[in-house]
């Protein structure tokens, strides 16, 4: 396999703070890897990195080159979509796809066109007249419609609808993911992009504390929910995290077969979200 990104020992500081501290990583070609954790976590700053709108200690390739000081030639094969999205409020949809088609070569008017067609946005609008919604599937349309080998989302579906933010993964798996492209995305709505990933990446403090493949993880973390003797039986194996739940404890293990919590309870995977605020909180109890 070919390592799309690939980071070592890289650390961003802000004056006394750490924003990312010494982060190695690889990203293979084909992949889809959420980036996860809370607000302050170094999420952005690393992003920011593997764009090459920051500098940073360490090394960092993206595509082979870096992105700091190859930055011109990196953003030929990368698209980015942040939390707010960016497009001129003043401009005409015809408009800016006028302007896209003019500066970036690899982008298909055809391919826009078509993914344009299947919503409700006017050729004719300016953008201060679409929706936040709207305004979402004309970037993502644009987005789409460039041949690049990998798509950055930065919360791309903060602030929209369920409806919207369903169609949107259902939009970049349909339209834009193969096995040739490669997905890095970060959300706080880590129950919708569950089921789209093939690893995870936990961040917090500037450091990651996970990083996995989704087919890892079952073997990886079990939980478990148990109460009275079950639960203080359950508890000799050191849980790394614990919370109650209706009367019962949940328990979440990391290295504990299935087969040793047998008879004590429910026995299951975590969710992501449930997983990360078991890493997050149980480093730190």
């Amino acid at each position: 396999m070919t390592s799309l990104i690939s980071a070592s020992h890289v650390s961003k500081s802000f004056g006394r703070l750490r924003a990312v501290d010494d982060v190695s990583f690889e990203i293979e070609k084909g992949r889809i890897t959420g980036l996860i954790g809370p607000n302050g976590a170094g999420k952005t700053t690393l992003l920011k990195a593997v764009l090459g709108l920051t500098d940073c200690e360490g090394s960092l390739s993206v595509l082979g080159l870096d992105p700091f000081r190859q930055r011109k030639e990196l953003m030929q094969n990368i698209c980015f979509i942040a939390d707010v999205a960016v497009l001129p409020r003043w401009i005409r949809v015809s408009q800016l796809i006028d302007f896209v088609e003019s500066i970036h070569p690899r982008f298909s008017r055809n391919k826009a066109d078509e993914l344009l067609a299947k919503t409700k946005v006017r050729r004719d609008a300016r953008v201060r007249e679409l929706s936040k919604g709207m305004v979402t599937q004309l970037h993502l349309s644009i987005i789409t419609a460039i041949d690049a080998k990998l798509l950055v989302l930065d919360e791309p579906t903060i602030g929209l609808d369920i409806i919207f933010r369903k169609e949107f993964y259902s939009n970049i798996l349909n339209d834009y993911f193969d096995q040739e492209r490669t997905i890095l995305i970060t959300t706080h709505q880590v129950e919708e992009i569950e089921n789209l990933l093939t690893d995870v990446m936990f961040i917090n403090n500037g450091r990651l504390i996970l990083n996995a493949s989704m087919d890892q993880l079952p073997d990886r973390f079990v939980e478990l929910m148990a109460s009275g003797e079950n639960a203080d039986r359950a508890r000799r194996l050191n849980p790394i995290f614990e919370r109650d739940m209706f009367g019962k404890k949940i328990m979440t293990f990391e290295g504990i077969a299935r087969e040793q919590l047998k008879g004590f309870g429910d026995v299951r995977t975590p969710a992501i979200a449930d997983l990360f605020v078991a890493k997050v909180k149980g480093a730190t109890t």
